[in-house]
């Protein structure tokens, strides 16, 4: 049986405004190395064969030699810029990913997910097509009105709180992106899409896995967070 190759995406094109930071915070500096090394690095000790990296276009010459020259990353494969939206950077990093089998899409401000979350995802994706990483929600979640009042509460049973690596066949989520644009082209309604899985959960037939991720697979995206990232890291350091 011939090898599947496997080619994760970054994302590290958002701005980070609610970081309240002149600098986006995939570029804060975190025990001593950018958040985004931290992902980057994951992926690079892990069975993935490749990795592109997915930036606004002022950070592509900075990624380049301060990031990955710096660090001496070899499985990067592409630097490309990124795009308006989320799936507008998935779609650039799905473009410079063609001929790979399978692609792990994960955000670069997650810099906690480690070898076991990769490696559960990849073999998942082989049987399931789609995959995600996640967890239950701990908390009792409430549904808003409009005007602020509690609506509803739906069973935290069937809550789950998704994180990133998502994963997903290349061709699958290609053919997705296709439907998607082709129906926006044409002015039909489509979803505000928030993540990756909506695309092939919008564009296909196939039910995604929810997987096991980890608590401590935390998205930076405030400064608080920065804090109890730097926590888990240490936590790490010190098994």
């Amino acid at each position: 049986m011939d090898k599947k190759k496997y080619t994760a995406i970054i994302l590290s094109a958002g701005t980070g405004s609610r970081m309240k930071s002149n600098m986006p915070k995939q570029y804060m500096e975190l025990l001593g190395q950018p958040v985004i090394y931290y992902s980057i690095k994951a992926f690079e000790d892990s069975p993935v064969d490749e990795i592109v990296i997915v930036c606004s276009a002022d950070y592509i010459e900075y990624f380049r030699h301060s990031i990955i020259e710096k660090y001496g990353f070899k499985k990067v494969k592409a630097i490309v810029q990124g795009g308006k939206e989320r799936y507008n950077s998935v779609y650039e990093g799905l473009k410079a990913a063609n001929g790979t089998d399978y692609v792990l899409i994960h955000d670069g401000a997650r810099p906690l997910v480690d070898n076991e979350i990769i490696v559960r995802s990849m073999h998942t994706v082989e049987k399931e097509k789609a995959c995600v990483a996640g967890m239950p929600v701990k908390d009792t979640i409430k549904v808003s009105d409009e005007l602020g009042y509690s609506a509803n509460t739906p069973d935290r049973k069937s809550l789950w709180q998704i994180q990133t690596p998502q994963c997903f066949e290349y061709d699958l989520l290609a053919q997705s992106y296709d439907k998607l644009f082709s129906d926006m082209s044409c002015g039909k309604s489509v979803p505000a899409i928030t993540d990756d899985a909506m695309i092939v959960e919008y564009g296909s037939d196939t039910k995604v896995r929810l997987i096991e991720g980890s608590y401590e697979n935390i998205k930076v995206t405030t400064p608080e967070d920065m804090g109890i990232a730097e926590l888990f890291l240490k936590k790490r350091r010190k098994m």
